[in-house]
């Protein structure tokens, strides 16, 4: 434990931002398995909602900096191609 008082400010606050980026991860990882599940389910209008909304915070993980802006394209590339397929 640190003893200089702005290092233990660091901790608190790191740790702060470390529950808070792995809260929003797990809610990305959840909205993306919801768009793979509609699309194991042949739903596509449940598939395209789904994907808005994997859209949206996939954008928002990026402005945040909790994934690379190259990640963020990939991800919605294959979901979008897998709809595309789907719908077809």
């Amino acid at each position: 434990m640190p003893n200089i008082k702005s290092a233990i400010k660091r901790v608190k606050t790191s740790e702060k931002r470390r529950l808070r980026n792995a809260s929003q991860k797990s809610a990305l990882r959840t909205s993306v398995k919801a768009v793979d599940s509609a699309i194991q389910t042949s739903d596509v209008e449940q598939a395209k909602s789904a994907f808005i909304e994997a859209t949206k915070k996939l954008d928002k993980a990026v402005t945040k900096g909790l994934i690379h802006k190259n990640a963020a394209a990939r991800k919605k590339s294959r979901l979008a191609k897998k709809i595309n397929e789907l719908a077809q």
